[in-house]
């Protein structure tokens, strides 16, 4: 299957270029790569406010620093010196070590990234990643995978009810998610013929990026990407109406910072993933790529960085404007929408690209492919609008009962007996004496 989608003669041409770097290059690129994670995640704090002051019409950040440009590092330098506060009920080994299981794998999905092609770096040629892999890709997602152990593990350390409820909400949702998200790939590495980032870069050189061929899947893996970072509308394991602060609601000072830095570099990381995979990675977008030298040197890096802005840009746009979901609203979008949908979509392309491939027509292809597909959105857009009827119908059937059944309110009885206080009994005193309307309640077998 992959020989017939795939158009590219040697997928893994591209892993050549790796494994040769000297010692000395290869802890620059490290050093490298963790500046720019930081960096960046300094940048999209402060970048977050400003945007979403700017949306709701008030004030960002403008006091520290330029611009209030030095917002954020002045939040990181108050998490370090904050008091920390250490549960009693906490299990001290695992409430350690989470933060850390959750922010290690977040700085090392970076490491197969590719931030452009071949440069020269002190005279030694080596490719702008720090490395790469034929399954480079699933690199990246068993990273990201593993980051919900860090929350899982400090919602269970805490030795708190809320804390467990929110850990237990983020492996359910991020289990959920990354199933749409890694359906979402697939199409990727069948058109590409790798799984190798490199690679799939290589591939858009010479073809449309992937978001425009496989639409679906780019939509898809981008409401995948919210889910999985935890992110508005999708932050129902930090929902403060609910579980207050959600698994981190036990941690402070430097715990609390790894926390906060491993989520905005899941988001910088989950946004250069979507680069790659669909927006041609560190190739520049047109008109810009009409230019000879803006695919060579260090230009792409440029590039690069500006398509994670934009895909940054569109996590605070989401957080500015939608309201947070229901979970069980959250769940069933999840499982029964974005999953159905994506099986769909890779049986109906991979059996065009087949049947094209054998020599039928376009037009015969998309009768025979788009027809079925058609018939089952309407099927089910019937479904679901006689379901809508059937719960709207049950609950205004409630509400007319509820309204017709006769008000009851809570009345206590009028012969109540008021027993005398223990207390008192106890330490030989007589109660006041009360008045006749007061003492008629009060009389009964129990007083004697």
């Amino acid at each position: 299957m992959t020989s017939l989608l795939a158009e590219t003669a040697d997928p893994n041409a591209t892993l050549a270029g790796f494994g040769h770097d000297p010692f000395w290059l290869i802890v620059l690129k490290v050093l490298g790569v963790f500046v720019f994670l930081v960096a960046m995640t300094l940048f999209s704090i402060v970048f977050e406010r400003k945007v979403v002051g700017r949306m709701q019409n008030r004030i960002g950040p403008n006091r520290t620093g330029p611009w209030g440009i030095l917002q954020s590092l002045a939040d990181g330098v108050k998490l370090a010196f904050k008091e920390e506060i250490i549960p009693t009920l906490a299990d001290k080994p695992v409430y350690w070590i989470a933060p850390v299981v959750s922010t290690v794998p977040a700085f090392l999905a970076f490491s197969v990234i590719p931030f452009g092609p071949e440069v020269s770096i002190f005279g030694e040629r080596t490719m702008l990643q720090l490395t790469d892999l034929p399954v480079g890709v699933l690199v990246i997602f068993a990273c990201s995978s593993l980051g919900v152990y860090g929350i899982v593990l400090s919602g269970w350390a805490s030795g708190s009810t809320y804390p467990l409820l929110g850990g237990l909400r983020s492996a359910a949702q991020m289990i959920s998610y990354e199933v749409a998200m890694g359906l979402s790939m697939v199409m990727v590495f069948l058109y590409s013929g790798t799984m190798s980032t490199s690679g799939i870069v290589e591939y858009q050189r010479d073809h449309l990026w992937n978001a425009i061929p496989l639409f679906v899947s780019f939509g898809i893996y981008m409401i995948a990407m919210v889910g999985e970072t935890n992110r508005a509308p999708f932050d129902l394991p930090e929902a403060e109406s609910e579980l207050v602060g959600g698994f981190h609601t036990e941690y402070s000072s430097m715990k609390f910072a790894l926390f906060f830095l491993a989520e905005y570099i899941n988001m910088v990381t989950v946004s250069a993933l979507a680069t790659t995979l669909f927006l041609g990675g560190w190739r520049a977008p047109f008109p810009l790529s009409l230019w000879e030298g803006a695919n060579s040197g260090w230009w792409p890096v440029l590039w690069f960085t500006a398509k994670v802005i934009a895909f940054i840009f569109f996590f605070v746009w989401l957080r500015g404007t939608l309201p947070r979901m229901r979970y069980d609203q959250f769940m069933h979008f999840g499982w029964k929408v974005l999953i159905p949908l994506n099986l769909v979509w890779i049986l109906a392309i991979t059996t065009m690209r087949v049947l094209r491939d054998r020599g039928w027509s376009s037009v015969a292809v998309m009768l025979l492919v788009g027809l079925p597909i058609l018939a089952l959105i309407g099927l089910w857009a019937v479904l679901d609008l006689r379901r809508s009827k059937r719960i709207e119908a049950e609950l205004a059937a409630e509400d007319a009962e509820e309204a017709a059944r006769p008000a009851a309110f809570p009345t206590p009885p009028m012969d109540l007996v008021v027993p005398p206080s223990p207390r008192l009994v106890s330490a030989g005193v007589s109660s006041p004496a009360l008045p006749a309307s007061e003492h008629s309640l009060t009389e009964g077998p129990a007083n004697g």
